[in-house]
């Protein structure tokens, strides 16, 4: 005779919509992590045209496509994906469809999962089979994440030529070598710790000079790679590397870690630590030290009403001298994809280099989205600090800091058109201390998805602003082409003009072109030549990288 150990029943991938409720530089943090089943390697796509209660509207990820993300770590709660590509600029609050592919494979997974007994089919020599039926169900092959290793390890070598402008001492040349991996590790030896994240390191070869710094070299500044543990069925949560705290991505990056614990399915409590060495950073000082403690919330559905709240309490400070203490909180409130609030706000007590303290509000930004149709977008913003910021103003022009720039009210919108074409702009005015009269500020770019039959991705951006700590405009155009999985070329231009209390005014033109080549299933060799002309010095940079690319899912 036979009996099946439990029920059929068809299961369905449960949630497929996410939120995106940070946007970083190549990178974005969205609403699901591990409770929702997502996982390291899963795919995502940002569409103006799919809707929460309509996912599979969007899925397939080729209808008005805006984005495609790729999920490199994962925590209980939230996610970070890597942007692969996109059409237009990603928003706060749109709304990213997991592939159809990785709809399936949730599938198997929560067939696989131990907490359900799928049936099987056993023969029966004696006794009853209603004294057996509860039996142990038969193994379970590894899930598709448990060991995955992905990412590239290389050799790099960079050469630069630079020269000072009304000298006549010439040109010096410097040359370093490094190394760089981008790397996402998920279930690392069966373990639920995982690793993710992008890193570039040089140093200066023998008799060389110590090599200036670039904007390229710079921007390659802003990585962020870490070590982090989140399993489903235990309430710790770490993290260890360069990266944000989740719960707070207003807080700048930092060199440390975090660690946190669940109360229930809506309350986290953490501590996290570290320095701050990206130099996008408002506090920017590789030496300054960060440390303090935290609370989050959260509630509500995606098909409904969502929020998230985070207050805190930190110190910083440069070689274990404290000289700012601060109170911190996060609050964002979202409604299906029409409306997002979110506001971010620090308070301190901070101690002045010539004596003395001040207290009061140092930092504010607040933010309105609404979306009527699924292809336009409104926000109002409102920005505010106290004090100067200590970012590196050779950024300005790349627009890593427009979160900055901007103060006071400004107004924004976003269009996307047929053809793959997406307009925004930004404007608003801001008041400085002593001035007469407001300041206009405005940023106008356009995105293109696909320049004619050319499959040429471009974007270009103009903005002009007049903030409390500088003044000044740039110009930036990106265009890149990728051929398969095979090669990716891309050439960027800029020019940069920016008057600053932060120290020397950064006038400068830059070129840029990167060509990527896999040359097999196992190896790449990447390449480029950076040209920058300022008012203070002129740089010329090539640099190459060479090394070795893997893949452990090919093998399975």
């Amino acid at each position: 005779s036979t009996s099946p150990t439990g029920p059929t029943e068809s299961l369905s991938p449960g949630r497929v919509a996410f939120t995106v409720k940070y946007v970083a530089q190549d990178a974005v943090y969205i609403d699901g992590g591990k409770n929702a089943g997502l996982a390291e390697g899963m795919m995502l796509f940002i569409q103006r045209g799919g809707t929460p209660d309509k996912p599979d509207a969007a899925a397939d990820g080729k209808s008005n496509e805006v984005a495609e993300l790729a999920v490199v770590s994962v925590s209980s709660s939230s996610a970070v994906c890597e942007i692969k590509q996109k059409t237009a600029e990603i928003q706060r609050g749109d709304v990213a469809m997991l592939s159809k592919a990785d709809q399936d494979k949730m599938v198997q997974m929560r067939t696989l999962s131990p907490d359900r007994k799928y049936p099987q089919v056993i023969a029966f020599s004696e006794g009853d089979p209603l004294d057996e039926e509860e039996r142990e169900s038969v193994p379970r092959p590894p899930l598709p994440e448990v060991n995955r290793a992905r990412g590239r390890i290389g050799f790099d070598y960079s050469a630069i030529r630079s020269s000072v402008a009304g000298t006549n001492s010439g040109s010096t040349s410097s040359a370093q070598a490094g190394g760089v991996i981008r790397i996402d590790m998920s279930r690392i030896g069966g373990s639920y710790w995982n690793m993710n994240g992008y890193w570039r390191g040089r140093m200066n070869l023998r008799n060389s000079s110590a090599q200036p710094q670039t904007v390229y070299d710079l921007v390659n500044r802003t990585y962020t790679i870490g070590l982090t543990y989140a399993n489903p069925q235990s309430n710790w949560i770490m993290g260890v590397g360069r990266l944000y705290l989740p719960w707070a991505t207003s807080l700048d990056t930092t060199d440390g870690g975090y660690v946190g614990r669940r109360f229930g399915s809506h309350v986290i409590v953490g501590a996290f630590g570290g320095t701050a060495p990206d130099p996008t950073s408002f506090d920017y000082n590789p030496d300054r030290q960060t440390g303090g403690t935290f609370i989050a919330f959260e509630g509500g559905s995606f098909e409904n009403v969502r929020f998230t709240s985070t207050e805190g309490v930190a110190v910083t400070g440069i070689d274990l001298r404290e000289d700012r203490q601060f109170v911190f909180t996060e609050n964002g409130i979202f409604f299906k994809k029409f409306l997002s609030i979110y506001h971010s706000a620090q308070a301190d007590r901070q101690r002045l280099p010539l004596g003395g303290t001040t207290e009061g509000l140092s930092r504010s930004f607040a933010t309105l989205r609404i979306q009527p149709f699924s292809r336009l977008s409104f926000d109002v913003n409102h920005n505010y600090f106290r004090d100067v910021p200590t970012f590196d103003p050779l950024l300005v022009g790349t627009g890593l800091l427009d979160k900055f720039l901007f103060q006071g009210f400004s107004v924004g919108a976003r269009l996307d058109l047929p053809g793959h074409i997406s307009v925004y702009n930004n404007f608003g005015q801001s008041n400085k201390s002593g001035d007469s009269h407001s300041s206009f500020n405005h940023l106008y770019g356009v995105t293109i998805g696909r320049l004619w039959k050319t499959g040429i991705r471009g974007d270009v951006r103009y903005s002009q602003f007049d903030s409390s700590f500088g003044r000044g405009d740039y110009r930036a155009l990106a265009l890149s082409r990728s051929f398969h999985e095979l090669l990716r070329i891309e050439v960027t231009a800029g020019k940069q003009n920016f008057i600053s209390s932060l120290g020397t005014p950064t006038d400068y033109r830059l070129v840029g072109t990167t060509m990527d080549w896999n040359l097999s299933r196992s190896y790449f060799f990447e390449s480029g030549f950076n040209w920058q002309k300022g008012t203070q010095q002129t740089f010329q940079q090539w640099f190459m990288t060479m090394g070795y690319r893997f893949d452990s899912g090919r093998r399975r």
